[in-house]
């Protein structure tokens, strides 16, 4: 048994991107799954690893971290995965690329927010998603002509930007967004979704 324990949900986009970053690094590690759609979330035993009753909380070197970013930030620092440039600009750069999906679209898609606005019903949620996905993912493959995809979203390797991406993807297929145009987003998609720490962290895997 690993001592490095994920509490997870594998729909969750945060939780999605800690499981390919943990891949990335080569870690050993447990999944226990916090099922959101059992309201686990907001049940006391999670809701003492985590007061915001969120997920991904990950247990790794006799610590507790939260926040999908703050945990990338972590295993980066520690791990040395190469998830953004030292330089300051480029570093800058290809964060507010990845924050385009991490912190001005995936909130919005959040089930709680989306359970709220839309009471959980049909056609509403799914209109919900396709009104705000879609044209974000068209901002960010505009964002993406400043970069080069050979064959990732910012060079030869996988960076933050594409670790946020391929959750928002999914997210993507599942509501039926349309990003067929955005050929730079499926060039990456393509990448991605042969990398081994990819496809391990997938959600239907």
């Amino acid at each position: 048994m690993s001592n490095v324990i994920l509490w997870d949900y594998p729909k969750s986009s945060a939780s999605y991107r800690v499981r390919i970053a943990l891949n990335l690094a080569g870690i050993d590690y447990e999944i226990r799954t916090v099922d959101l759609l059992a309201r686990d979330h907001i049940g006391p035993d999670h809701m003492a690893r985590n007061p915001q009753g969120f997920v991904p909380v990950l247990d790794i070197d006799g610590h507790r971290l939260t926040q999908s970013l703050a945990i990338l930030e972590y295993l980066d620092a520690t791990r040395d995965i190469g998830l953004l440039p030292k330089e300051p600009v480029a570093r800058a750069q290809q964060t507010a690329l990845a924050h385009a999906i991490a912190v001005d679209l995936h909130p919005v898609c959040n089930l709680s927010v989306v359970g709220f606005a839309t009471k959980g019903k049909e056609p509403q949620r799914t209109e919900w998603m396709q009104h705000f996905i879609t044209p974000r993912m068209a901002a960010f493959e505009a964002i993406l002509e400043g970069f080069d995809q050979s064959p990732f979203c910012c060079g030869a390797t996988p960076s933050l930007a594409d670790i946020v991406l391929m959750p928002q993807i999914y997210n993507a297929n599942r509501w039926g967004a349309d990003y067929s145009d955005c050929t730079r987003i499926k060039k990456v998609e393509t990448a991605c979704s042969a990398h081994p720490a990819f496809v391990a962290a997938h959600p239907d895997r």
